[in-house]
């Protein structure tokens, strides 16, 4: 084996691949001219597009476009040692990084190599661009994702397969949210991915302490494309975290995804196809945009049980100027999404915790898979939110009401406050059960907000402990046998007299 050809192979067992160049290369290449994190090589002619290039100086690059003469390859690392006059190499496959049960708990970049100082993983190789599931081989969204956030499962529930927008302004609560859905998932009972796109290093960091904190870092796999990361590697992370959620479907689990953030992503593609000379559409965006996160989406499924189950749920994070909707990219997802969870700046003014917007959020098909008694118990909830915020907006202008408009804001004051929750806190589904039913059977219509919180806090912790096997029967999403409604309004009654007492 020739020097070259034993750099190229010390390279390829770097980045896990098994490709055996003993026999020679058969593709070669020179740099031609380089454009910031782009190269263009000539007489890579045999090259396929997204297929990896290795340089003579050790860094690694990406065909993203095939010229007639020369060949636009973008560069993923060591991006300042590439210099006119290389040679590159191609090296017959698509990006892959390692997959599998052994990537919990540890912080990846989109090739799979470590950034948390860890051992290199040694699992298969999975391709970063898989096809999506086939039509027949999906099932219906008929179970659900429980968030741990009150407001979302009773309102805008999730089912599991399903794509459910997170979207809002800059520094409203995005991630905060994102990462209450990933504490909530149980460990061994649904994988969360969490990928990060340009963010700062401090924010990875960040959300590896927020992960440990609300223990839920040993089930959680972190692929990080940080600021200071080339634009190619921004573009292929959250592919990376699409084949690592799927290689837990393909296993039967299921798996939970998180994108965080794609306008980052679509500024990084905007910028990669900017450098390769490709004509700007609207914004400055490649006419391809729409085609990239749609592709991306749609590998989040649910798939048949006959077939061997498991489902990816995905949760992209989207940010919006000034709560405007109607961006490009905010569109674009919408459009392609089953849903979306807008976050509300007035609200998170407020102090209102999650400042979800209720009557511009929406779950297309989250509400079939969301447990019967849950539907049962908020079934209303939505009207009576909207009705209320109408009704407190006119009584801010002095306008007078009546007793039963003062009856339902004060309803609506109580839900507000019962809806309100910290961050790290996972209701399960009998305590947001246990008190939609209070709140909507108007046991607490004639207590202030806080005193009806507190009431509702020590009625849960007394049914916790006299009523097991109705909370086990809720947690489990059935009805409970017994008067359970009935006992929980005992401890209601009993905990507003002590509180007045």
């Amino acid at each position: 084996m020739s020097d070259l050809a034993d750099r190229v192979q010390r390279r390829l067992v770097a980045v896990g691949s098994s490709v055996d160049l003993s026999r020679g290369l058969e593709v070669r290449g020179v740099v031609t001219r380089i454009a910031d994190d782009v190269a263009w090589v000539a007489g890579l002619d045999q090259v396929g597009y997204e297929e990896l290039v290795l340089f003579d100086s050790g860094a690694l690059g990406v065909a993203l476009e095939l010229g007639v003469d020369t060949t636009g390859v973008v560069l993923l690392s060591r991006a300042t040692n590439v210099a006119t006059g290389d040679g590159a190499t191609g090296l017959g496959h698509l990006p892959s990084l390692p997959v599998g049960p052994d990537a919990l708990g540890r912080v990846l970049d989109p090739l799979g190599a470590p950034l948390d100082g860890g051992p290199p993983l040694s699992g298969a190789q999975s391709g970063l661009f898989r096809p999506s599931l086939e039509f027949i081989e999906r099932k219906h969204v008929d179970q659900p994702l429980a968030t741990g956030v009150m407001v979302i499962d009773a309102a805008i529930p999730i089912g599991r397969g399903q794509r459910e927008l997170v979207i809002g302004d800059r520094n409203t609560g995005k991630t905060s949210l994102a990462i209450d859905f990933v504490a909530a998932q149980r460990p061994g009972d649904v994988v969360c991915v969490y990928v990060l796109i340009g963010q700062p290093m401090s924010r990875v960091l960040s959300l590896r302490e927020d992960l440990v904190r609300s223990g839920a870092a040993n089930n959680t796999i972190v692929i990080a494309a940080d600021a200071s990361m080339t634009p190619g590697m921004q573009y292929l992370a959250p592919c990376a975290g699409a084949s690592m959620a799927e290689a837990f479907r393909d296993l039967g689990r299921d798996a939970l995804i998180v994108y965080d953030d794609l306008t980052k992503h679509a500024n990084a593609y905007r910028e990669l196809a900017l450098l390769l000379d490709r004509p700007p559409g609207r914004e400055a965006f490649p006419g391809d945009i729409f085609y990239v996160h749609a592709e991306l989406l749609e590998r989040a499924s649910a798939r048949r049980t006959d077939l061997g189950g498991g489902s990816v749920t995905a949760v992209p994070i989207v940010e919006t100027t000034d709560s405007d909707m109607s961006g490009y990219i905010p569109t674009n997802l919408i459009s392609i999404t089953d849903g979306q969870i807008y976050l509300d700046p007035s609200r998170h003014e407020r102090n209102e915790r999650p400042p979800v917007d209720v009557a511009r959020s929406v779950s297309r098909i989250g509400g079939k898979a969301q447990p019967e008694i849950v539907r049962k118990t908020a079934r209303n909830l939505r009207i009576l939110i909207s009705r209320f915020e109408e009704l407190e907006a006119l009584t801010r202008v002095g306008l007078d009401v009546d007793a039963s408009t003062q009856r339902t804001i004060r309803r609506g004051r109580i839900m507000r406050e019962l809806l309100r929750q910290h961050r790290f806190t996972v209701r399960p589904i009998s305590e947001q059960v246990f008190t939609l039913t209070a709140v909507s059977s108007g046991w607490l219509d004639d207590v202030e907000p806080r005193r009806a919180r507190e009431a509702v806090m020590r009625a849960l912790e007394r049914a916790r402990a006299e009523l097991a096997p109705a909370i086990e029967a809720l947690d489990a999403g059935t009805t409970p046998e017994g008067d359970w409604t009935g006992a929980f309004k005992t401890g209601i009654d009993e905990a507003l007299k002590s509180a007045t007492a």
